[in-house]
């Protein structure tokens, strides 16, 4: 098989998801605090890069939490925030936020290995 013919037998990218638990804030409330993120498609990931740098980390993580949601209006008002932004930033500590960045930026193939180089062999060379 040659790789159109693979090609052809693929799906569509499925964004992957994982959970992360916030250490600091499970233990401040005595239960599990956990996020679900989902990786970025390229469309969404080049808007974000045209943010200006400093507050790319905030919009990558309201970007890629699915759960909870930061727009519910009580979550917004127990922490005085008239964003989910601003809830980002009031609820969590910098390093968190830099952190959920990070591991969204994984699931969506950025900062980590995605491609192997091919190294020439013989029975690739005689094709």
């Amino acid at each position: 098989m040659d790789v159109i013919d693979l090609l052809l037998n693929a799906q569509p990218a499925k964004l992957p998801e994982k959970e992360y638990k916030i250490k600091r804030l499970s233990e401040e409330l005595g239960g599990d605090v956990v996020f679900t993120l989902r990786a970025l498609p390229f469309s969404r990931v080049a808007e974000i890069r045209a943010v200006s740098e400093e507050n790319q980390p905030i919009h990558i993580v309201l970007a890629g939490v699915v759960s909870p949601d930061l727009k519910t209006p009580a979550l917004l008002e127990r922490f005085d925030a008239v964003t989910p932004a601003e809830l980002i930033s009031k609820m969590l500590l910098p390093g968190e936020i830099d952190d959920l960045a990070l591991r969204v930026e994984q699931l969506s193939g950025y900062k980590t290995t995605v491609l192997e180089e091919v190294k020439k062999n013989s029975s690739l060379a005689t094709n």
